[in-house]
């Protein structure tokens, strides 16, 4: 198989993994979405470690933590993707799919309003187009839900943050990971000990959802894993259009799986979006096309 088969195998594989999340979380109920969100950090701490132990990668970990300014950053890094974990998890166990689904969706825009205001990037024409369109988006759901959608700008707030935070770092994927659930762990840690001791907490209750929880880690890194294999065979343009699989397929799960309400307003705001997003992936194409046509 020949590197861009290759792939986008994984790209697709892990883009396809993470749609379907919203199914694996409820399995894990009665757990509360803190207690999953622990032993999610600190299984995924433990499989890291065993992948690093294998990749003789240990070393490699070691040495960034001996950067203090990177930790400080990862300590960042951190705090947010347990605020992704905790807000992804509760929505997807309390009839919230679609609206988490709109989080990921509009994570895009996001990341190009921070590329504005932070990093004082140049928005395209098409760009302006597809932010325009998708905030008549975002407000026509806003009324139609009676509220701002908080669950989905918390989404994409804190995993833009993350992955401009991360992709300034410049670090391995699985290193950057390890760190951040060694960070995490010990709070979380503590935290199942302590329900563990006040016999509230599910682990042990049962063999099924003992092996879910510690699956948990696995369920994590895979598909990080994957992705990070894609992204180093896959053109940007590529990688941009498939992040899309992810919120299609964690819609479809929210509409036709858990039959979550979809009202006329809201299939209006979501239409609004996905116009927006194929404005965004055109400009995508176009502009990965007059680089390489300037590359050549």
């Amino acid at each position: 198989m020949d590197k861009n088969k290759t792939g986008l195998l994984f790209g697709v594989s892990a883009y396809v993994l993470w749609g379907l999340f919203p199914l694996y979380w409820p399995l894990l109920e009665p757990a509360s979405a803190l207690e999953i969100v622990s032993h999610r950090a600190v299984w995924t701490l433990v499989f890291c470690i065993l992948i690093l132990a294998i990749t003789k990668s240990l070393s490699l970990a070691s040495q960034i933590l001996k950067r203090p300014k990177v930790t400080a950053t990862l300590f960042l890094t951190t705090v947010l993707i347990s605020i992704n974990w905790l807000v992804y998890i509760w929505a997807t166990n309390n009839g919230h799919v679609v609206e988490a689904s709109l989080g990921y969706y509009i994570n895009p825009l996001f990341i190009i309003a921070f590329g504005v205001f932070l990093l004082k990037e140049k928005m395209h024409r098409l760009q302006w187009a597809s932010v325009a369109i998708a905030a008549v988006g975002v407000l026509v759901l806003a009324i139609d839900y009676g509220r701002p959608p908080w669950i989905a700008i918390a989404l994409a707030l804190s995993w833009g943050s993350y992955g401009v935070i991360k992709k300034q770092l410049g670090l391995g994927a699985l290193e950057g990971l390890a760190i951040e659930t060694l960070i995490a762990s010990l709070p979380y840690l503590l935290y199942l000990l302590y329900i563990g001791n006040q016999g509230a907490g599910q682990f042990g209750r049962g063999a099924g959802i003992t092996i879910l929880l510690i699956s948990a880690g696995a369920i994590t890194a895979i598909p990080l894993l994957l992705f990070n294999g894609s992204t180093t065979r896959l053109p940007l343009t590529v990688i941009g259009l498939l992040q899309y699989i992810t919120p299609t397929l964690t819609f479809c799960i929210g509409v036709w799986i858990r039959h979550e309400d979809m009202s006329t307003a809201k299939w209006a705001g979501f239409f609004l979006i996905w116009v927006a997003l194929s404005v965004l992936a055109l400009d995508l194409v176009k502009s990965s096309r007059a680089v390489n046509n300037g590359v050549a």
